[in-house]
């Protein structure tokens, strides 16, 4: 009975081990590090650039080959960037027309601005249904999270 055990263990064990990459791995957020970053139609330079991404601009891994990482972004659109070029550094992209930046994580509190659809921002802090952004501007405030995509 031990040694049926510890068979089953180790069967579980190296199923929930070889998951876990996939898992974890569709989950992982990056952003652009550099000013600028070439988003590809494949993995390689000799592929061709479909946009290119500014710095800061979140992005998902979907996928990984090489050096190259396969992303998708807030509207869903896929491509590769070179992983050099990616950083961990949090930011958020407003996905709303427009979106209110306040002075507290409140509905109720002051309007210190407006974000554009498209517009990426540092994230500083985040709060139940809030992240706390910086514009590059050196503008703070707080915005609905069900306003932005990002980490």
């Amino acid at each position: 009975m031990f040694k049926r055990f510890t068979a089953a263990s180790f069967l579980l064990a190296s199923l929930v081990v070889t998951a876990l990459p996939s898992a974890a791995l569709a989950q992982q957020m990056v952003s652009i590090s550099k000013t600028e970053a070439n988003m590809r139609t494949g993995p390689g330079t000799h592929h061709a650039v479909s946009w290119s991404l500014v710095k800061g601009f979140p992005l998902q891994v979907v996928s990984r080959k090489g050096n190259w990482l396969q992303v998708r972004d807030f509207e869903n659109d896929r491509g590769w960037v070179f992983r050099s070029l990616t950083g961990s550094s949090p930011h958020h992209i407003v996905k709303a027309n427009v979106a209110n930046l306040r002075s507290e994580p409140t509905t109720r509190s002051q309007v210190a601005g407006k974000l554009v659809y498209g517009e990426v921002v540092t994230t500083l802090d985040k709060r139940p249904g809030w992240v706390k952004v910086q514009r590059d501007t050196g503008v703070k405030g707080w915005v609905s999270d069900n306003l932005l995509w990002g980490w």
